[in-house]
This record gives C-alpha cells, sequence and structure tokens, in this order.
C-alpha cells in the first residue's frame, strides 16, 4: 500500500481525533443550537459524499449495461441500507439527547452506549473511503488520486464537528476531559480499519465496484436518514440544521469538482 493511499485512510480519522480535541478548549456543554448546526454540516457533506463521490462514479462504470446501467448501484445501494438495519438491530447503542437505547437490551454503561452509537456510523465512512481508494488503487475504475482524497477531506470534515459532538457530551456527563477524548478518539479508530479492510477485500475485484460504491453510499445514507436528520431537527423549531445541511452538501460538491 502506497503512502498516498494511506495518508487517505488516515484523514478522517485525524478529523475526529481534532474534533474530540475541542473538549480541552470549551468548558461548557456544547450550545444545542451550534450542536445541531454541525449535524447539519455534517449531515450535508454525507449526503453529496453519498452522491457525486460514490453513486454517480458507480452508474459511470455500468454505462456498458445500457438501459440496466442503473442495476448495480440501486443493488448495492439496498445492500448497504440492509447491512446497517442489520447493525443498527444488533448493536445496542444510545443517540446523543435520549435516554432510550436502540438494538437488543444491553447492561452496558450510557457513556459506552453512546460511543458505540457514533462509532455504528463511521463504519460506513470508512468503507467508503477504502472502496474509493480500492477503485483507484485498480487503475481501472476512472477514478483519480484527487477525488479520492475530495472524499477522504470530506469525511473528515464532517468528522472534525462529530468528534466535538461525541466528547463534549461525554465531558459534561461526568467524564474527565482526556477520558471524553479518548472516547471520541476511539469512535473513529474504526474508519481506517475498516477502510484498510475493504481494500484488501475489494482491490482486486474490478467488476463489482459499481456494487461497492454504491454499497458505501447506501450505508451512508442510512446514518443520515436514520441518525443525524432527526438529530438536527429534534425540540424547538430551528432552520440552522437545514442551512447547515446546504451549506454541508455544497462545500463536499465543490470539493469533489475540485480535486476529482
Amino acid at each position: 500500500m502506497n503512502g498516498s493511499i494511506l495518508v487517505g485512510l488516515m484523514v478522517p480519522f485525524a478529523g475526529t481525533s481534532l474534533g474530540s480535541a475541542a473538549v480541552f478548549l470549551m468548558k461548557r456543554k456544547m450550545n444545542r443550537q451550534v450542536e445541531r448546526a454541525l449535524t447539519g454540516f455534517a449531515a450535508g457533506v454525507m449526503v453529496a459524499a453519498s452522491v457525486w463521490s460514490l453513486l454517480v462514479p458507480a452508474m459511470e462504470q455500468s454505462e456498458g449495461m445500457g438501459r440496466f446501467a442503473f442495476l448495480p448501484a440501486f443493488l448495492g445501494f439496498w445492500a448497504g441500507i440492509i447491512f446497517l438495519l442489520i447493525l443498527d438491530s444488533f448493536i445496542p447503542h444510545l443517540h446523543l439527547n435520549t435516554d432510550k437505547a436502540e438494538g437488543p437490551k444491553s447492561k452496558l454503561a450510557k457513556m459506552t452506549m453512546m460511543v458505540l452509537a457514533v462509532t455504528l456510523h463511521n463504519i460506513p465512512e470508512g468503507m467508503a473511503v477504502g472502496v474509493v481508494y480500492a477503485a483507484f488503487r485498480s487503475g481501472k475504475a476512472e477514478i483519480t488520486a484527487g477525488a479520492a482524497l475530495a472524499l477522504s477531506l470530506g469525511i473528515a470534515i464532517q468528522n472534525f464537528p462529530e468528534g466535538a459532538i461525541i466528547s463534549m457530551p461525554l465531558a459534561a456527563e461526568g467524564k474527565s476531559k482526556k477520558k471524553a477524548f479518548l472516547y471520541g478518539v476511539l469512535s473513529g479508530a474504526v474508519e481506517p480499519v475498516f477502510g484498510f479492510l475493504t481494500i484488501l477485500a475489494v482491490g482486486f475485484i474490478v467488476p463489482a465496484m459499481p456494487y461497492l460504491l454504491s454499497f458505501a453510499a447506501g450505508a451512508m445514507l442510512y446514518v443520515v436518514v436514520e441518525e443525524l436528520i432527526p438529530e438536527m431537527s429534534e425540540g424547538e423549531h430551528s432552520n440552522i440544521g437545514v442551512v447547515m445541511f446546504a451549506v454541508g452538501f455544497t462545500a463536499m460538491m465543490a470539493l469533489d469538482v475540485a480535486l476529482g
């Protein structure tokens, strides 16, 4: 594995780690409006990345199938949705701003289940970066180094607020700042791991690339709809989440086109 791919895998993890470090700089619990804004921004980045960096390339690579060029993207997308639905059902986790855990009943601590919730949705992000770099590595999937880096940077940008969103509430709940930072870092550690595993698994399966790209898109959009959009919309009405969603979407779109 060359250096550029290794850097690409680690960039999103660095974004999470830097965001988690915000716990050392801020003394209070994060303002709810700020939390909504950051969540909306992250959702916008993930939707744009799913469309521009994953689904569009998947369909472009299937153009030889004529009127059925949509089929690999269609099937891969649904596979990603089902995969996350299964994980969501079998892993106990607790989303922010709620006391009702999801998944099977568990005696795990509240803090642990909060970290598991973030870790759960970091898995498809790691897979997305991995499959794009696997496509670039193959040299036959029409994905450039710039396009792969754009996805990696985009996910790192939206991981920064996510790191803060997990570490700061943990500190507010009574964890030391060091432990809160560590939990935030660990929640993002799955991304380079799953990215690396994805490259190992699919690096030489070029015909499957359209399915795998859209699989990652489906998994990421599941997280957006199931978790991020509800979190940015709950409570008293505010447009900040929607506005920041649009900012995140256009920022990722511009990044993908500029570097791709």
